[in-house]
């Protein structure tokens, strides 16, 4: 299997990437973004592209991918509603239009949000357009699935780049077993977000769209 990662710097991204080279169905990880990774693997092709709204040109390097993991995303809080929709909606689309051209039906897994608002309509500005987001998707010619994670626990020596999740993170590190035993249907680990792609991506899933207990059964499928 050969996959696509966006976002592999984040925290989320960092966990699937570990978990693509790991497994020894996939032969290929290729990673897009403004910069590399840094990490060093025989199966990983880093492609380094400033310019996330325009792929013109790129067709040949998106050929014969099976699979697209979209974790790239940013945290809502201090930004307005059209910065915000940039990222979230613009990227997204941008890159799954042009693997929809490039690699129809291929699997397209986008990492959305607990509480994300599928009507587009409430008045959390991060759930309207992660809403919006997952419907333009689902009517892509894709295998598109939404992954909606709660909270995520960063393992293997994962952290996040937003210096206030990792306020956030240093002082939860000790709660989270806690937290799984009293909320096992809101934390999932970076290890189960992974794994649950790579299994989403070969065997597909029920459900187009998976909450958190939907994606922990799906890393153990």
């Amino acid at each position: 299997m050969n996959v696509l990662l966006f976002g592999a710097t984040g925290m989320i991204g960092q966990g699937v990437l570990r978990e693509c080279l790991q497994d020894p169905e996939v032969q290929l990880v290729v990673t897009m973004g403004r910069t590399a990774t840094g990490a060093h693997d025989s199966k990983l092709r880093e492609i380094v592209h400033r310019d996330l709204l325009n792929y013109a040109g790129m067709e040949d390097a998106l050929a014969g991918l099976d699979a697209c993991f979209f974790c790239l995303g940013v945290a809502s809080s201090g930004m307005n509603e059209a910065d915000y929709m940039r990222i979230t909606y613009d990227y997204t689309l941008a890159a799954a239009e042009t693997l929809s051209r490039v690699n129809p039906g291929m699997t397209f897994i986008f990492v959305s949000g607990s509480g994300t608002d599928s009507t587009e309509k409430g008045r959390i500005m991060w759930a309207r357009v992660k809403g919006r987001t997952e419907n333009a998707l689902l009517r892509l010619p894709l295998k598109a699935y939404m992954f909606r994670p709660g909270f995520i626990e960063p393992m293997d020596g994962i952290q996040s780049r937003t210096p206030l999740y990792r306020k956030f993170y240093k002082i939860a590190t000790p709660l989270f077993p806690l937290l799984r035993r009293a909320l096992p249907n809101q934390v999932l680990s970076t290890r189960q977000i992974g794994q649950a792609m790579l299994a989403v991506a070969k065997r597909g899933f029920e459900k187009r769209v998976l909450e958190t207990r939907d994606i922990r059964a799906a890393a153990v499928s």
